[in-house]
Order: C-alpha cells, then sequence, then structure tokens
C-alpha cells in the first residue's frame, strides 16, 4: 500500500440492514481510519450519495425494499465509484451478475474483517489511481487510453469505465495484437485483496465491447481468441 492511501482518509457507504453485522464492521473499519456512513435500506443509501459521494460503496444484496442488485444498477448510472457487493450466496451465477450489474468486486458472508478492508483500499488505490506506475498514453487509431488522467476516449469522445475496465482495457491496449489468457488477464488485473475469476473476465470483456460499440457478434476492437482467450486489435 502506497503511504499515500494510507494517510488518506477513505469514505465508505456501508449499505446493510443487519443491525449487527453493520455495527461490528463499521467499528472495525472505523479503527483503521475509514470514515464510515451506514446505512440499512436502499433509499437511505440514495438520499446519502444525493449529498455526498464515498470512495466507494459496500452494497449487501439482500435489503429491504430496493434489493442490492437494483440499487447497483442505480447507482452506476450515476457513478463511477467502486462498488463492492456483499452476498451470502457463494455461487458463480450470483457473482457473474453482480458483476453485470457494474460491480467491480464481491465479498460471500462471512467474511473477514481483514479481507474487507483490503478489497476496500485496493478498489480506492485503484479509483484514485495511486498505483505508482509511469504516466503512459497508450492509442489505437481513435481510441486512446490515458494513464495519467484515467481517461479514456473514443474518437475525441470520453467513454466512462469503472477502474477494473479501465485495468483490464489498459491490459489489452499495452500490447496490441497479443493474444491473453483469461489467467493471464486475471494475474495483470489483479490488486491486492481482489479474487477475480474465469468467468468474470468474459463479463468484463462484454462490458467494455458495449462500451467501445463493438457487435457482440463480430467485434471490431476486442477480438476473440477461441479455445486461448482476447486481444485487442493492432491496428485501427
Amino acid at each position: 500500500m502506497s503511504a499515500e492511501l494510507e494517510n488518506s482518509i477513505i469514505s465508505v457507504l456501508y449499505i446493510e440492514d443487519d443491525v449487527r453485522l453493520s455495527a461490528l464492521t463499521t467499528t472495525y473499519l472505523r479503527s483503521h481510519g475509514l470514515t464510515i456512513n451506514p446505512v440499512s435500506s436502499g433509499e437511505s443509501a440514495l438520499e446519502s450519495l444525493n449529498d455526498h459521494v464515498p470512495d466507494v460503496v459496500l452494497l449487501d444484496l439482500m435489503l429491504p425494499g430496493k434489493n442490492g442488485h437494483e440499487l447497483c444498477k442505480i447507482i452506476r448510472k450515476k457513478h463511477d465509484i467502486p462498488i463492492i457487493m456483499v452476498t451470502a450466496l457463494d455461487e458463480e451465477a450470483e457473482r457473474v451478475l453482480g458483476l453485470e450489474e457494474g460491480a467491480d468486486d464481491y465479498v460471500v458472508k462471512p467474511f473477514s474483517s481483514r479481507e474487507l478492508l483490503a478489497r476496500i483500499r485496493a478498489q480506492v488505490r485503484r479509483a484514485r489511481g495511486k498505483l505508482q506506475r509511469k504516466s503512459v498514453q497508450l492509442n489505437i487509431g481513435p481510441l486512446t487510453l490515458d494513464e495519467t488522467t484515467y481517461r479514456v476516449t473514443l474518437h475525441d469522445e470520453e467513454i466512462v469505465m469503472t477502474s477494473y475496465e479501465f485495468s483490464l482495457l489498459r491490459t489489452l491496449m499495452s500490447s496490441p495484437g497479443r493474444v491473453f489468457s483469461r489467467e493471464q488477464l486475471i494475474m495483470h488485473t489483479r490488486d491486492h485483496g481482489d479474487e477475480i475469476f474465469e468467468r468474470a473476465i468474459d463479463v468484463q470483456i462484454s462490458r467494455l465491447r458495449q462500451k467501445l460499440g463493438d457487435d457482440p457478434k463480430k467485434p471490431f476492437w476486442i477480438k476473440t481468441v477461441r479455445g486461448v482467450g482476447y486481444m485487442i486489435v493492432a491496428k485501427a
């Protein structure tokens, strides 16, 4: 962890209706210097977001009223902040659905408080761009990725991306024409505290293609190499 991130204050919107779990988790995270705003419903969360946008959202799936899936989609339409889903179901289909709806990461109940803290810090580190890497601008024709400003543009139009989508696209654009296996993409985009599975890569690639305007049946930018993995075109 960089000293700059360690010494900065991380704000978290924590959406959880289990009073005991919320209190215990809030106490632990606050003891490590995080600012926590715990709420118990989707409606309260949306009101809070109108007043203040946190560094990260910790979102339980099973909520009264608007559930976590609905809430994730609403938040993602308005904000690009990291969203970590909390689920009691350790099933791949549930995790994939959460990622498709815009979540950046997930934890399964019962979770380790230390692991949760690590995941929060990892997502904030990505979002703030504090990974201490050399500033580079990557270009493939009209597609540009700027590591300094964390911006992606296509034909001079900015494309809004989550931190994980940005990291995945950066990996592909770093070696145009090279085929990356799912395992390699996991390794290149992994950060401390993250646990990404292979099916999640397919979900993220699908979201990237959608944002780049790719036809899913005949994608122009990101190609699938059957039985191997994915590559981005070398020339536009």
